[in-house]
């Protein structure tokens, strides 16, 4: 039988320092904050982060994993003003920083699950975020080639799960989940409702459980204690 929940401490299992990892959210809205506490326990080091932001302050979600100094190299398209304990780290030179547009780190994401290994984008052309990189003129406009994103790890938030790994996600919390879920080798889901084999509609399900390897059931408004 498939089952492909597990205790929240089986979560991590296998995850090794240096890995890249992705991990959802637009802000707080569909941030899997207890997968990263989690994975703050597991203890895995040195790693390249990819997410829409470095964190909103705080020692929760993003801002704790930076904080306990378990990442090397932020790929982002907001650090924010918020972020101030990146920005600190930043400005020691203990975390790397690449800033990618919104759109092109979609993308890239978007690439690395479909199995695109690059593509061509207008975006940052002339700019110094497109400076050293590969272009190609079409129709008279110049691109920049942009390599797609492939991750070990990735961390989601979604708001139905089955235990196939069939996933909804509510809202504006599906943001940048889906594509995520897609473009890794392992990905690890917090689930807030479980439910039954048969009770997702077919045609609301995101997600195919194809794509995912784990889940903890994070009960809605109910985090675990650490």
């Amino acid at each position: 039988m498939i089952d492909k929940f597990v205790a929240i401490a089986d979560a991590f299992e296998g995850v090794a320092d240096g890995s890249t990892i992705l991990i959802g959210g637009f802000g707080a809205s569909g941030e899997p904050t207890q997968l990263i506490d989690a994975l703050v326990e597991q203890g895995a080091k040195d790693l390249t982060m990819v997410a829409n932001g470095a964190g909103a302050g705080g020692d929760f979600g993003i801002s704790r994993l930076i904080e306990h100094k378990r990442v090397r190299k932020v790929i982002c398209s907001f650090p924010g003003r918020k972020a101030l304990v990146f920005a600190e780290q930043h400005k020691a030179g203990e975390v790397e920083l690449e800033i990618v547009p919104q759109g092109t780190i979609a993308e890239r994401i978007r690439a690395g699950g479909a199995g695109i290994p690059a593509f061509y984008t207008a975006t940052s052309a002339g700019t110094l975020l497109g400076e050293g990189k590969p272009t190609e003129v079409f129709d008279g406009v110049t691109y920049v080639l942009e390599r797609a994103i492939k991750a070990d790890l990735a961390l989601i938030e979604a708001w139905n799960g089955d235990r196939w790994g069939n996933l909804t996600y509510r809202s504006t919390g599906r943001n940048f989940n889906p594509i995520m879920a897609m473009a890794a080798e392992l990905t690890v889901v917090q689930v807030q409702h479980k439910v039954e084999l048969g009770d997702l509609d077919p045609e609301t399900i995101i997600t195919p459980g194809v794509f995912v390897n784990r889940m903890v059931h994070i009960p809605h408004g109910n985090p675990p204690k650490f």
